[in-house]
């Protein structure tokens, strides 16, 4: 089997969720009624539709995952991660505003995972330019995260991993 990566890293804002924590939607967040997830306002807030699904073969993998996120709004962050229950899939979360580069180097720290053996999905082409040159190997979320683009990010991470 290829090789896969021992920690794999999300962010979260237009990763996960179809929008930016702290400032298209209004915390503190709740679950209705109805079962929903929804901002102060009562608007319905929702993640991507296969980011469950993507969390869930991660685990199946037993590939350890964390959050890094530059948001300010960190507890409507925490929240929602609470909320939509994924926080069970996060062992780690660096959620905070700042350089992804403190994000990883404070997750190196935690998990003694080489960068070498992370990969990371974000949707923001300068995050992904700042990490790659930690040597991570980083996946650019186009229209949020999917069971193709983890498929396509586990092929690229092997890719790597078996050198030129």
């Amino acid at each position: 089997m290829a090789r896969l990566p021992k920690l794999a890293v999300f962010d979260l804002d237009y990763t996960l969720w179809p929008f930016w924590v702290d400032t298209h939607v209004d915390p503190p967040f709740h679950r209705s009624s109805d079962g929903a997830v929804r901002d102060r306002r009562g608007q319905a807030v929702r993640l991507y539709p296969e980011v469950p699904d993507v969390l869930q073969r991660l685990r199946d993998l037993d590939v350890p995952v964390a959050a890094a996120s530059r948001t300010g709004e960190i507890e409507g962050a925490n929240q929602l991660l609470e909320l939509f229950d994924l926080d069970r899939y996060f062992a780690h979360r660096e959620i905070y505003p700042g350089s992804k580069v403190t994000h990883f180097e404070r997750l190196q720290m935690k998990t003694g995972v080489v960068f070498s053996q992370m990969i990371f999905f974000d949707d923001e082409k300068r995050n992904i330019v700042d990490v790659s040159k930690l040597g991570v190997t980083c996946i650019h979320v186009q229209n949020g995260m999917s069971l193709q683009t983890l498929t396509e990010g586990l092929e690229t991470f092997a890719k790597a991993q078996a050198g030129p």
